[in-house]
């Protein structure tokens, strides 16, 4: 665990807590922010604001406006989850995977077992998978005369439909987290027209085990790309057979449409058994689900990325399952399992001994796509204050979207540049929160949150904000 400062630390939230707590009310909010609201139609009261300097805790806030009342922050409460894994796990934390062989390996084939034990890599993809089983093949292993057993013990999370949080089961954002969570839980179907042919080919990636793909869809000849998902008229609920009845434009060139796969559960076996016959390897078993024997000693292990550049996926493209992973890992470190109600004790106790009496976030998942988190702008402010001056802070920095320039803030009309903010969106929410860089010289904290059903009409008050923010002289 990385320690900070702790007596700086203490000292900067006592001016701080002073500070803020003179200042509530804070200045009205600026004219450009409030003719925004009124474009989007959005009154003053949906919105939550905080804009203070990063590093000074004498300041009073430059802006604060509704910044004690707890709001639902979507996806920005990955930044609590991020910090807190920084300082709890370290940017060098990584995840490994240990592989088992169980019995004698005699001319190529294996009289026995192969076991693989997730311990909640996040970022266990194709590449990855496909590295891992050639590893196996690297023993000397072509065929495997018993099972390969997967032990997913690690999580001790409960069973989630995939289409309980908006009727969306086949987005790869509504993924549950998993101990072996492979490529997560998702296909990526490729389209490559072959205008000769008259098709489009398709590819799978990873390729599964006992599932039907279709190989090609007609190609439609003219006309824009336009709405091209909807033209292949896609058949995906069957875990056993994936087939389109319509076709594919030829002007979209080549697309790629990743979908979580129907079985979720049994999703880990299909790729494991598909990925290891692909390489050409044998199984005369099955891939099913095990623990580890007591006593076995691992044959080798896979390592994951460092946690400093899991955060960067988490917190540039919003991966909620992998933020899920990051927050149950607070959990696995210390009790040796990984469960929810670990994962938000953990959190809790790292909140009261870094922030003391702000306000604790209400914590469900740790990604934010969640209808029951709440924190308060000024608490959020807080901790992006506190993580300002923590060693982690390029790790945290450097994992946030950079306006008009990458990741989620790809396409914000703001000051391109200005602002490194972590984003947040679900129905009736849109959030951002982070850094500005002030044509000053000095960096301001920014949180902005906004609860109401017309939340998605937001994205010029954020841009608003950011432009007011970094004007300052």
């Amino acid at each position: 665990m990385l320690l900070l400062p702790t007596l700086r630390r203490w000292a900067f939230l006592g001016l701080l807590v002073g500070a803020q707590a003179a200042h509530a009310a804070g200045p009205a909010l600026p004219p450009e922010v409030e003719a925004a609201l009124v474009r989007a139609k959005l009154p003053p009261e949906a919105l939550a604001v905080l804009v203070v300097d990063a590093q000074d805790g004498r300041a009073a806030p430059r802006l604060a406006h509704r910044a004690q009342v707890p709001v639902n922050p979507a996806s920005v409460m990955k930044l609590v989850t991020t910090y807190a894994a920084l300082e709890q796990l370290g940017p060098a934390h990584t995840w490994s995977t240990p592989v088992y062989v169980e019995g004698r390996v005699q001319a190529g084939t294996l009289r026995g077992n192969v076991h693989i034990q997730g311990l909640g890599d996040p970022k266990l993809v194709m590449e990855r998978l496909w590295l891992l089983l050639r590893r196996l093949q690297a023993q000397g292993i072509q065929s495997i005369a018993g099972d390969i057993v997967l032990d997913r013990s690690a999580f001790d999370v409960p069973e989630q439909d995939p289409s309980r949080f908006d009727g969306e089961p086949l987005r790869p954002y509504n993924a549950a987290p998993d101990a072996l969570l492979l490529n997560f839980k998702s296909v990526v179907m490729s389209f490559v027209p072959d205008p000769a042919a008259g098709v489009a080919r398709v590819q799978y990636d990873p390729p599964l085990a006992g599932v039907q793909r279709q190989a090609t869809v007609a190609l439609a000849q003219g006309g824009e790309c336009g709405d091209w998902r909807g033209a292949l008229r896609a058949e995906l609920s069957d875990p056993t057979r994936m087939a389109f009845q319509g076709v594919y434009p030829a002007s979209c060139g080549e697309r790629a449409w990743p979908i979580a796969h129907p079985d979720p559960r049994g999703f880990a076996a299909r790729a494991v058994e598909g990925m290891w016959r692909e390489l050409g390897g044998q199984l005369t078993g099955s891939v099913r689900e095990g623990r580890v024997p007591a006593g076995l000693r691992p044959a080798f292990s896979i390592t994951s990325p460092t946690l400093a550049e899991v955060v960067r996926d988490v917190n540039k493209h919003s991966n909620n399952v992998m933020a899920q992973h990051v927050f149950l890992t607070l959990a696995l470190q210390k009790n040796g399992v990984a469960t929810f109600d670990g994962a938000r004790e953990v959190l809790l106790q790292w909140w009261r001994a870094r922030l003391g009496d702000a306000v604790a976030p209400v914590v469900d998942n740790g990604a934010g796509l969640s209808r029951e988190e709440r924190i308060t702008a000024q608490a959020l402010g807080r901790m992006l204050q506190l993580a300002w001056l923590s060693p982690v802070m390029p790790e945290l920095m450097a994992s946030l979207p950079i306006a008009g320039v990458d990741g989620t803030l790809r396409r914000s009309q703001s000051r391109a540049g200005a602002a490194h903010l972590k984003t947040g969106s679900l129905r009736d929410v849109m959030a951002v929160a982070g850094y500005v860089h002030a044509a000053s010289g000095r960096r301001f904290v920014l949180v902005a949150v906004v609860n109401h059903p017309g939340a998605l009409a937001a994205r010029p008050v954020f841009d608003a904000l950011i432009d007011w923010t970094a004007r300052e002289r």
